[in-house]
């Protein structure tokens, strides 16, 4: 999994938390923003190693829902 992956996923699981909790109570919330805080510390570790190639900004604007022409 790459840094952007794991920033999907992060965001992923922060969406099913939230949905754990309206229908579920907070069974499945906590092990959901566990696992989402985990992705997001890989997506941080990841990005922070990057050496920034043309390949990496685009998997990280794709994730992020931003385009080269927004900034």
């Amino acid at each position: 999994m790459n840094g952007p992956e794991h920033y999907a996923a992060a965001e992923r699981l922060l969406d099913s938390a939230t949905a754990a909790d309206v229908e579920a109570g907070e069974s499945g919330q906590v092990s959901n923003l566990a696992a989402a805080q985990v992705h997001a510390t890989l997506a941080l570790a990841a990005a922070t190693a990057l050496t920034w190639s043309s390949k990496d900004l685009k998997a990280w604007q794709a994730v992020a829902g931003v385009s080269s022409k927004d900034g």
